[in-house]
């Protein structure tokens, strides 16, 4: 125990020592700058300012476009650009296959598969379209017995009207 608190104390000693830093010229040894420092000074005017370099230069590539030249990062105006391009091409793709329809049953008229009488531009593109599938609208039974549930607290609560 005694040896951990001589060891504590030494450092203690050597972080809170005073020692003095000394600038001087060399060929007239005049002294030009004096600075009284600990090791502890040291210690944490170097942290601060490792923490200052390192917030400022995380601000500037965040804030700046240098941030573009980190890889993986790409520029908003390129994200933009892709997103345009998608919206464009989908609405493209759909315009496409609407004419590719139109297209066919033309064939159909000009090969006498069909009737012209029948032929409208209309109900070529609404057979062309998928059916969208029926969905089961019908509640689980889990469902069930939490609205049964959430009515029984319901009616416990007495409303605001009858107050």
């Amino acid at each position: 125990m005694a040896g951990k608190r001589l060891k504590r104390k030494k450092l203690h000693n050597k972080l809170f020592n005073k020692n003095r830093l000394v600038i001087l010229n060399e060929d007239t040894f005049e002294e030009k700058f004096s600075l009284k420092l600990n090791l502890m000074n040291v210690f944490v005017v170097a942290s601060l300012g490792a923490i200052v370099l390192i917030s400022i230069t995380t601000l500037i590539i965040a804030f700046t476009p240098l941030r573009e030249f980190i890889p993986g990062y790409s520029s908003t105006k390129l994200k933009k650009d892709a997103t345009e391009l998608a919206l464009k091409s989908d609405s493209l793709t759909i315009a496409l296959k609407k004419n590719e329809a139109y297209i066919k049953s033309i064939q159909k008229v000009l090969n006498g598969e069909l009737e012209y009488a029948k032929f409208n531009k209309d109900s070529i593109l609404v057979a062309d379209q998928e059916p969208i599938a029926p969905v089961k609208l019908s509640a689980s039974e889990a469902e069930i017995e939490l609205r049964k549930e959430v009515d029984k607290e319901d009616s416990k609560i007495p409303s605001k009207k009858s107050k």
